[in-house]
């Protein structure tokens, strides 16, 4: 189940934020998130553990499913589910446990993204072929798009039994290859500095490029007389890349160059203002002078929070590198279930506050326990949990200090996962044995975390604040029910069928007032008010013809 930060979330810089902070396993979160933002994320980013027996797994999870756990888990058919155990457990048994961990979240993750979304996922040499062989299970090799490298380490360590390793890997999937597209690099001032214009070309600055090509076909093999007289033939073993036409078209519109003199080898002209796409392709290879390396990464951390609080935080410009590889825009979703310290977050509000975005964040990470006599400990700091929301927290005040006109969400509201009641759901659906469940029992504060629960459960966003909406027929208590977009959600007790009758009648006379799905926690009606309300419903027959739907929910 899910609760709330209430006294954090109706603070004024929060109430109204639509990015989320949520504390807790990241698979029951996922699985929590999985309606509501089903096909919603434009990107995500994660830094799950390395598996290298240092960085350990402090997740709840014996990483052990049988096949019809695993289907139950990941929505996947038994089917689906017994060949991925088969793949997972077919490694040893160190990679068989680390993937088996990984596939159902990744799984999960695959369900989030919109079609044209994208992952990426850190990750080093030790199971970096894993990972990429499940990605390829999960995704579809067809939807891989890079391996990136990322140059972690600016100065080799002499200490290195044989080589000193200097990066990572970002492995880089999307939901569907024919819908993404890739954002480019703003242009450089060395890149641009390539294109000149050495004839005074109106069309403005250009670069030479390569008549000549290996493939060879015998319509480009012809000899081409410059400007100056002298014959050229292609090169051996090649031809020219323009059959002999278009050379002459190009020759006609002054796209071909001889040189000064006209003397030269032809070369084509390439025009900067004609260039097929804005910006410049990203390479595979992310230098640390580009995108920050792992020092920068750890200095930005104890910059904010005054202490070396976290272990290998990730760098904000390489965060902010793949945000914009991702080409996301003003509104997209960017979600890390890996959060640590908070990098991507951090990340998303900057480059919000930098180009007008307004992008929104869901950050999600256990409540891990900082080692005993670890920096984070000393500084305070019980859990990782709590590292990531101080880091989002200060990274938003210092952002708007230096940024004061920015007009993005700094904000965000806190989840937490919890247990479900004692005996919810653990009861048959049936009139005999839900008695044996004392709604009564529950507090207002229980009643707001099942209604949050079920909020998310419906496809309505976390965010969304439902509204209290009453129903006083006369001769009964007022009833108060709470309403998100097309739902009514009824959790408090004492409902009678009249409350139901006076929203009938409100449906046929209130034009703005259309529900199409009324939820009542069924453990508060007695079987025989069960019958009443949904014969009522049933046989309703509305002005506006609209689709009502009862469902009594255990």
């Amino acid at each position: 189940m899910l609760a709330a930060n209430t006294k954090h979330n109706a603070k004024d810089e929060n109430k109204n934020s639509e990015n989320l902070l949520i504390q807790g396993d990241n698979l029951d979160v996922l699985k929590h998130l999985k309606n509501a933002y089903s096909e919603k994320i434009k990107m995500i980013y994660i830094d799950p553990p390395y598996n290298t027996g240092g960085d350990g797994f402090v997740y709840e999870d014996d990483r052990k499913f049988t096949a019809e756990e695993l289907s139950s888990l990941a929505g996947v058919g038994e089917d689906e589910a017994k060949r991925i155990l088969e793949f997972t457990q077919s490694k040893s048994n160190s990679h068989s446990a680390w993937l088996t961990f990984m596939f159902p979240r990744l799984y999960i993750a695959r369900e989030l993204l919109r079609d044209d979304g994208v992952i990426f996922i850190s990750i080093d040499d030790n199971e970096q072929a894993q990972l990429k062989m499940l990605c390829d299970e999960v995704f579809g090799e067809e939807n891989f798009v890079a391996e990136l490298i990322w140059e972690r380490a600016y100065a080799p360590k002499n200490d290195a039994k044989y080589i000193s390793n200097s990066h990572d890997y970002v492995v880089m999937y999307t939901k569907n290859i024919n819908s993404f597209r890739i954002g480019r690099l703003l242009r450089t001032e060395k890149a641009n500095a390539r294109y000149k214009n050495l004839d005074n070309d109106p069309r403005g600055v250009w670069k030479p490029s390569d008549m000549s090509v290996k493939t060879y076909n015998s319509k480009c093999d012809y000899p081409i007389t410059t400007p100056s007289g002298r014959i050229i033939e292609p090169p051996a073993g090649r031809c020219w890349s323009l059959s002999k036409k278009a050379f002459s078209e190009r020759l006609q519109d002054n796209r071909i160059y001889f040189g000064l003199d006209g003397a030269n080898v032809p070369c084509i002209k390439r025009f900067l203002s004609e260039l097929k796409f804005d910006g410049m392709a990203p390479q595979s290879i992310m230098f640390y002078k580009d995108v920050g390396h792992s020092q920068e990464g750890a200095k930005e951390v104890t910059t904010l929070l005054n202490d070396g609080a976290f272990d290998g935080p990730k760098p904000i410009r390489l965060l902010t590198r793949l945000i914009t590889l991702a080409k996301t825009e003003s509104n997209n979703i960017i979600l890390d279930f890996f959060a640590g310290s908070g990098t991507t977050a951090h990340a998303v509000m900057a480059l919000n506050a930098e180009d007008g975005g307004n992008r929104k964040h869901i950050t999600v990470q256990l409540d891990e326990k900082t080692a005993a006599k670890s920096e984070a400990r000393k500084a305070g700091y019980e859990t990782i949990f709590e590292i990531t929301r101080e880091r989002i927290k200060r990274a938003a005040k210092k952002i708007q200090s230096e940024s004061p006109d920015a007009k993005c969400d700094f904000g965000f509201k806190e989840f937490r996962t919890i247990p479900a009641f004692e005996n919810y759901l653990d009861m048959a659906e049936t009139s005999e044995e839900f008695d044996l469940f004392d709604a009564e029992k529950l507090s207002d504060e229980q009643r707001a975390q099942l209604m949050l629960t079920w909020q998310v459960y419906d496809g309505l966003p976390l965010h969304l604040d439902l509204s209290p909406i009453e129903f006083a027929p006369t001769g009964l208590e007022k009833y108060t029910a709470y309403q998100g977009e097309h739902i009514i959600y009824f959790l408090n007790p004492n409902l009678e069928l009249d409350h139901i009758i006076e929203l009938l009648g409100r449906i046929d006379n209130d034009p703005g007032f259309t529900p199409r799905k009324l939820v009542v926690f069924a453990y508060i009606l007695s079987s025989k008010a069960q019958r009443e309300i949904t014969e009522a419903v049933k046989n309703y027959n509305n002005r506006k013809q609209i689709e009502l739907h009862l469902e009594l929910r255990f």
